[in-house]
């Protein structure tokens, strides 16, 4: 397998954009990540489109990538279109990065795209809840009570209609940790604090004000634990990157960031809280780049809230799970602190454009490997990971595509 890098990114703001289309989403993308590749559009031999939702939200169910691509002139070569819930463009780039290191192409293009905002909320929610097994969820979530045997239920009252049902069962996961490592509503109202701070800092980000905590735990109760700005934000967006192979990175005269690791993996229908595929993919990657959770300076993880920051970094192996309430009361998290997390702001503050959302972690990344992260840039950040979750299978993740990069 040969040496692969991210020689170029971009990435739009993510927000509430009702006047701009996929194709614009995308032109803005890809048209930064060839400018700063220093590359031109000829030298792109393959595209790898990720996309979760247009079918339902605009109609273009087939072709996405190609009709977005054609039309800002990029055509004739191979376009694959993924689908992975909101894994899509992550699990995007675990392909563009196989072809490249098997030789098949020396440079491609990876992007991800996403309208998910509508006017009528109800569509987006519904969207949202498509990814999962329509057929036998609810079968899945009842075993689930069963086997937690606490007494809660998974969906409540108005979930899939007033709110994306999936953030009922982010509220019920956030209780058993809760129950499990002395969790409390405060520390996840703490880690919402620190999204937005960091959004503050951030460009891109749909949202860019500094809350406190006691606005976070008064900003609308969502599911118990959950209050609204615990929750990943419905908006649109784009993000790309471009890869190649070590003999053509010279060419161009970039900065190179290198993929060390980047794996896609999918969950089980064991129903099981503990089981859950983050931690079994996270044991392989760290395998396969060579290195240990100790080792990531810096790392994007998939929080649709807030509590599923910390929940996340537990089934990375990166914080102890009896550790957990230091780690936030101590601010480990932090831009300068011990394991400094979503330093973007997260889904939380930067938004969750399912589809973009993927590029969009591997864009924040590679700007802080770069040293390019402005005011929220990590100190010596020389390893950086990603963590991307997409649709629920059981109660664990349906996708999720992992990857570590180097400077």
């Amino acid at each position: 397998m040969r040496d692969v890098a991210v020689i170029g990114v971009g990435m739009t703001h993510f927000g509430k954009f009702l006047e701009k289309t996929n194709k614009d989403l995308v032109r803005e993308a890809v048209n930064e990540a060839t400018a700063d590749a220093r590359i031109d559009k000829k030298d792109i031999e393959a595209a790898y489109m990720g996309n979760a939702a247009a079918g339902l939200l605009t109609g273009q169910e087939m072709v996405r990538g190609q009709v977005a691509l054609t039309s800002m002139g990029i055509d004739e070569i191979p376009v694959y279109n993924v689908e992975n819930a909101c894994a899509s463009s992550s699990s995007a780039f675990n392909l563009g990065w196989m072809a490249v290191a098997a030789g098949v192409h020396d440079c491609v293009l990876v992007t991800g795209f996403e309208k998910l905002y509508h006017k009528d909320k109800k569509i987006s929610f519904q969207t949202i809840g498509s990814a999962v097994d329509l057929d036998n969820y609810i079968a899945y979530f009842k075993k689930v009570e069963e086997n937690t045997g606490s007494g809660d239920k998974i969906i409540q009252e108005g979930g899939g209609d007033k709110r994306s049902m999936f953030m009922d069962m982010y509220s019920f996961l956030a209780k058993v940790y809760m129950k499990k490592y002395g969790l409390t509503q405060k520390h996840y109202a703490m880690l919402s604090v620190k999204s937005h701070k960091n959004g503050a800092l951030n460009p891109h980000a749909q949202y860019q004000d500094e809350v406190t905590l006691e606005e976070v735990l008064r900003s609308g109760d969502v599911s118990y634990p959950l209050t609204r700005m615990m929750c990943a934000p419905l908006g649109d967006g784009g993000a790309a990157a471009i890869l190649c192979a070590k003999s053509m990175v010279a060419r161009f005269g970039s900065k190179p960031v290198w993929v060390e690791a980047s794996m896609v993996g999918s969950g089980t229908i064991a129903c099981k809280v503990e089981e859950c595929v983050t931690e079994r993919l996270a044991t392989k990657l760290y395998n396969a780049a060579g290195i240990g959770p100790t080792d990531i300076d810096v790392v994007e993880v998939h929080d649709a809230t807030s509590p599923s920051e910390i929940m996340y970094l537990i089934e990375l192996g990166i914080c102890p799970g009896e550790d957990a309430p230091k780690w936030i009361d101590e601010g480990y998290m932090e831009l300068n602190g011990r394991m400094p997390t979503n330093s973007s702001g997260g889904l939380v503050a930067k938004g969750h454009p399912l589809g973009a959302t993927g590029c969009g972690q591997i864009y924040e990344i590679v700007k802080q490997l770069r040293g390019e992260a402005g005011k929220r840039q990590v100190k010596d950040a020389k390893v950086g990971m990603t963590h991307n979750g997409g649709g629920i299978i059981g109660i664990d993740a349906a996708a999720v595509a992992m990857h570590i990069f180097k400077r």
